[in-house]
């Protein structure tokens, strides 16, 4: 995999899909959307728009709502989910809204047709948009309650043939426990999709690393929060895990 060129690119990876959590958006806060941090990772994204490499997100909507959450004090969970899918498209406007004036061309495709705010998803038209050079935000997950953004992430990352999903978290990489909690998780440089599964390792829900390994997708996780870090890790440089 290492070696591969794909489609003859100069790229490694001349399309992927960058995952991030809403909570990485949160930035110093305990909840909501800090404007900085966005423009962080806005950079971030222009950086690597600039390279050459096509590029479409998913984000997260944990830092305004989470549909498991609203579930547990009572409600119910395909309203939370749906909630919590109104909560990804706030999110994804506000990353658009951050790339537009970085003069980044964005579009944001919703799962949930709002046309007030955004494009309905079709499949087509995302991939037009990629080949124009178009950053893509996909929002509002798959669409359906009981799945997570992390399972649309793999969806998403399939129907748009992309080369590597990269998982942008608040770690360098995939570790047995969480290294913020226990100083003696240990951390992985490569693992297998098998090795994720049946360790129960945290990268990503197993419907969505399925998925990857069904498609045969690469997994890249590394810390969204180190400067320059995602342009790094399309060139295999820096720290961060592959999942493949």
């Amino acid at each position: 995999m290492d070696d591969d060129d794909t489609h003859g690119a100069s790229h490694r990876y001349p399309r992927v899909l960058l995952k991030i959590s809403g909570e990485s958006l949160m930035g110093k806060q305990a909840y909501g959307i800090d404007p900085e941090m966005v423009a962080t990772v806005a950079c971030e994204v222009r950086d690597v728009v600039a390279s050459g490499v096509e590029t479409c997100l998913v984000i997260g909507g944990g830092n305004i709502f989470r549909g498991v959450s609203g579930a547990a004090a009572g409600m119910e969970r395909a309203t939370g989910d749906y909630m919590g899918m109104l909560a990804t498209v706030m999110n994804a406007l506000a990353m658009q809204n951050a790339l537009e004036t970085l003069d980044v061309p964005t579009r944001v495709l919703s799962a949930l047709p709002i046309s007030a705010l955004c494009e309905p998803y079709i499949r087509r038209r995302a991939m037009r948009h990629l080949e124009k050079g178009r950053v893509v935000i996909f929002a509002a997950g798959t669409g359906n309650p009981f799945f997570t953004t992390d399972t649309a992430a793999a969806l998403r990352a399939s129907e748009m043939s992309c080369n590597a999903l990269l998982k942008g978290t608040r770690v360098d990489g995939v570790y047995s426990a969480d290294p913020e909690s226990d100083p003696d998780a240990k951390r992985y440089d490569q693992l297998s999709y098998l090795d994720v599964l049946s360790q129960d390792l945290k990268v990503m829900d197993a419907s969505a690393i399925s998925l990857s390994r069904e498609n045969n997708i690469p997994i890249l996780v590394f810390s969204i929060e180190e400067a320059g870090a995602f342009e790094r890790v399309l060139r295999h440089e820096g720290k961060f895990t592959v999942v493949s």
